[in-house]
């Protein structure tokens, strides 16, 4: 059984700093594609970022791209989401979840992804 864990969400001021992570268990993460997602209250489920297997490549939504960074540590199966210059509209609930493969050529589509975490709320205020 897969299991991912997300951690680090909290209430921030618009122009500050989280950083998420997302620790998984269950089979070999080095193997596996790893993406962030976030649903606001009202709204679908929507890409954020995410990662190869290796790490090497990366992949941003418009909206976050120079504000967020995505990286992943192998020997520790966790993967991280950096965000900086928050704004009021990232406020949701933030899910990593994990690729069926090691790469993904469509990284926003849901169906890419096998398991996901719980989530975890972010909260930008003014």
């Amino acid at each position: 059984q897969v299991h991912l864990v997300e951690s680090g969400g909290g209430l921030v001021q618009a122009g500050g700093s989280l950083r998420l992570s997302c620790a998984a268990s269950g089979r070999s993460f080095s193997n596996y594609a790893m993406s962030w997602f976030r649903q606001a209250p009202g709204k679908e489920r929507e890409f954020v970022s995410g990662t190869i297997s290796s790490g090497r490549t990366t992949y941003y939504a418009d909206f976050v791209k120079g504000r967020f960074t995505i990286s992943r540590d192998n020997a520790k199966n966790t993967v991280y989401l950096q965000m900086n210059s928050l704004k009021l509209e990232d406020t949701a609930v933030y899910y990593c979840a994990t690729g069926r493969r090691s790469y993904t050529t469509t990284p926003a589509d849901l169906r890419e992804y096998d398991y996901w975490g719980q989530g975890t709320q972010v909260t930008v205020s003014s």
